[in-house]
């Protein structure tokens, strides 16, 4: 009988033991904020800078997988599915937008007036209507600019200063990207002060590439400088070999090109613009008002040189260049 009462009691003490995890296991698990990020390219061609923007988050204090989720949509190079992509995001509803890219930041800003947006852009975001003043965004709106467009001046001057016997130069832009005219309008003043003949090449889709190249090769066109735009970055590949077949000297927005074998290139960093929107998506998790972020800017640029590729074109690149590149590949 004494057995008997004493497996009777081990048992009551084994199951009150139970009941505290018994209940942590029904308890449900606390919700982690979720940022939307929304890119117009492809996400083989953004892997280093998503590292980056994560690299953001971890210096505000989030981590993705641990205390916080990232819900990715990816446009790759097609823009019109952008608008829907942001509705998918807002509806979830997400604590953050990030837009990154300027037809990304676009959509996500006509999507919703309520959630926090941050992004990327390579464009006025003043002239673009992301927000209304740099200092003071006055929305729920704010991020980081490179101003790359301004940059299509300096990239004539460096492809110029390496051929200088060309007379006649192309420039490959997306027409559909909001920073084109601006674009256009910049270069086409560059190389009315270079005394150069630009010849504008406009591609919105992959044949239009092709056709811009047959065109190029028909123009005799001698260089040319091929616009950062996200749906050309997704073309790289297609851009290069183009290139390449037809021996043309171009210069480009992003590094992974000369890393792919291009021949030169100068860009802002846009892993420091990713980093600093990963700050930011942070910091307003942790309850700051887009309204009163300034909008940053970078001032991180990157010149890279194809030392291999500059001899296959029969290039000599001169010691001026070199010394001045950040990355000389050889």
């Amino acid at each position: 009988m004494l057995d008997q009462s004493r497996r009777r009691f081990m048992t009551m003490l084994g199951g009150a033991a139970a009941w505290p995890l018994a209940a942590r296991a029904q308890q449900p698990a606390v919700p982690v904020p979720v940022i939307g990020l929304l890119h117009a390219g492809a996400p083989e061609e953004s892997a280093s800078r998503i590292a980056s923007f994560r690299q953001g988050l971890g210096k505000a204090g989030y981590e993705e997988g641990r205390n916080l989720a990232v819900d990715y949509r990816w446009a790759d190079g097609r823009y019109d599915r952008l608008p829907a992509l942001a509705a998918e995001l807002v509806r979830r509803p997400v604590s953050v937008l990030v837009g990154t890219t300027t037809p990304a930041a676009l959509a996500a800003k006509a999507a919703t007036t309520t959630i926090p947006i941050v992004f990327t852009t390579g464009g006025d975001p003043v002239a673009l209507g992301l927000v209304a003043s740099l200092n003071r965004p006055g929305s729920n709106v704010t991020g980081a600019t490179l101003l790359a467009r301004v940059l299509t001046a300096k990239q004539l001057e460096l492809l110029h200063e390496l051929v200088p016997q060309v007379a006649v130069m192309g420039f490959l832009v997306n027409p559909s990207d909001a920073n084109a005219e601006a674009s256009i309008s910049d270069i086409h003043t560059a190389a009315d002060a270079l005394r150069l003949r630009l010849i504008v090449l406009k591609a919105g889709t992959d044949d239009q590439i092709d056709e811009a190249f047959a065109a190029l090769i028909q123009q005799r066109v001698g260089a040319l400088v091929v616009d950062g735009d996200p749906f050309i970055l997704s073309r790289r590949d297609r851009v290069l070999t183009h290139a390449q077949r037809g021996s043309i000297p171009a210069i480009y927005a992003f590094r992974e090109y000369v890393v792919a074998g291009g021949l030169m290139s100068y860009a802002p960093n846009l892993s420091d613009a990713y980093r600093q929107a990963g700050i930011y998506a942070g910091r307003i998790l942790k309850g700051e008002k887009p309204a009163d972020l300034p909008v940053l800017q970078s001032t991180k640029f990157d010149f890279a040189i194809n030392l291999k590729t500059a001899k296959l074109l029969g290039l000599k690149v001169p010691l001026t260049l070199q010394v001045a590149a950040d990355e000389v590949i050889e």
